[in-house]
Order: structure tokens, then C-alpha cells, then sequence
């Protein structure tokens, strides 16, 4: 695609544009075949018997998280986003969902082990199966995407961890809509949990 672009330019060809949407919807499609159906199924049940539910991440990876806390809300979940001020303590039973690339950010193996020390559950949502993260977590849901280091483009040809980030919010979201549609709940449930403080 190097006709389409103009180096050091002020424009950006059509084509080009085109190229990018078919390029980043077609690793996101190779992410979802390459996920296993029974771990989020596990995860899923998991989240449904947890007295709280967590969320921690850093960066994009958090921004994911913080969406998919929304709609578990909306499913009548009581959940969390780790470092809100009004965040309780994680206690026994509870889950933490716990997203992190390389399985390595401080923060997040942090809260992790935390988070077990309590009694708690911890899903990993990582690409790394044998990181700090994922040894510590009770289920661990491998997505097969980049690292943000991954560099050489043999993964994705997206930048950092991009495909990583979308892959997080895109699985959370299909859990949701699985979790809602099993369930039987009608949107205007769930609707009369949205926000009205806007």
C-alpha cells in the first residue's frame, strides 16, 4: 500500500483507509477463532456467582475493562473498577478481572496476587499463558494476540498493543451478550439500570 501513502505528507489516500479497516477487522476475526469457548464459558459462570466483581487494567487495556464493567453492571452484577474512590475490598468469592498484554504490568500482577490472598478469583486476560499473571489466576483466557513490544509486525500489523486492546473489549463484550441473551432478560431491563445521572 505504499502508493496510497505520501511520506512526511499532509494527506492520506482513500485506499490506504480501506486497507487499514479490512486489515484490523481481519486479525480481530483471526483473534476470535483462535480463543477457547469453554474458558470464557468457565469465566462467565464464574462472574454470575461472585458476590463483587473487579476490573483492573492499565491504559487501553483499563479503558476495555471499565466498558465491560458497565455492561456487567447493566446485568445487575455488582462491579468495581480497582482504583475508583468508591471501590470496596475484594473479599472472598469475589472476581477480579484482570487484562494485561504481557502478563507483566506491576499494577495489574499486583492486584492479582492481592486479589488471591483474599479468597478471591482471578481471571487473566492476557497473551502470555505462562506470565506472572496468568500463574496467579484462577482462569486464565488467552488472547492470541501481539504484545505492545512486538515489533516486527509477525503477529499484527497494528501498532503496540493495539489488537491486544480491541480483542479485550470485543470478547468482553460478546461474554456479556451471551451472559445477557442465556439469562432472559429483556433490554428494558437492563435499560432501567443506565445511567440517568448524565
Amino acid at each position: 500500500m505504499t502508493d496510497t501513502v505520501n511520506p512526511g505528507g499532509d494527506t492520506l489516500n482513500p485506499p490506504l483507509f480501506n486497507y487499514a479497516t479490512l486489515a484490523i477487522t481481519g486479525e480481530v476475526d483471526r483473534i476470535r477463532r483462535g480463543v477457547q469457548p469453554a474458558a470464557w464459558a468457565r469465566a462467565g459462570a464464574m462472574l454470575l456467582k461472585a458476590p463483587a466483581v473487579f476490573t483492573v487494567g492499565t491504559g487501553r487495556s483499563g479503558l476495555a475493562l471499565q466498558m465491560a464493567a458497565m455492561r456487567l453492571m447493566h446485568l445487575g452484577l455488582s462491579v468495581h473498577v480497582v482504583g475508583e474512590v468508591t471501590a470496596p475490598a475484594i473479599g472472598p468469592d469475589d472476581v477480579l478481572i484482570a487484562a494485561s498484554g504481557s502478563g507483566t504490568t506491576k499494577r495489574v500482577v499486583q492486584a492479582a496476587e492481592t486479589a488471591r490472598k483474599q479468597g478471591a478469583n482471578v481471571v487473566a486476560l492476557t497473551t502470555a499463558p505462562d506470565s506472572p499473571l496468568a500463574s496467579v489466576s484462577t482462569e486464565v483466557l488467552v488472547i492470541p494476540a501481539a504484545d505492545k513490544q512486538d515489533f516486527d509486525g509477525k503477529v499484527s500489523d497494528q501498532y503496540a498493543g493495539s489488537l491486544f486492546e480491541q480483542s479485550v473489549l470485543l470478547l468482553t463484550d460478546a461474554l456479556f451478550h451471551a451472559l445477557w441473551r442465556s439469562s432472559g432478560t429483556q433490554a428494558t431491563e437492563l435499560w432501567r439500570l443506565h445511567a440517568n445521572l448524565e
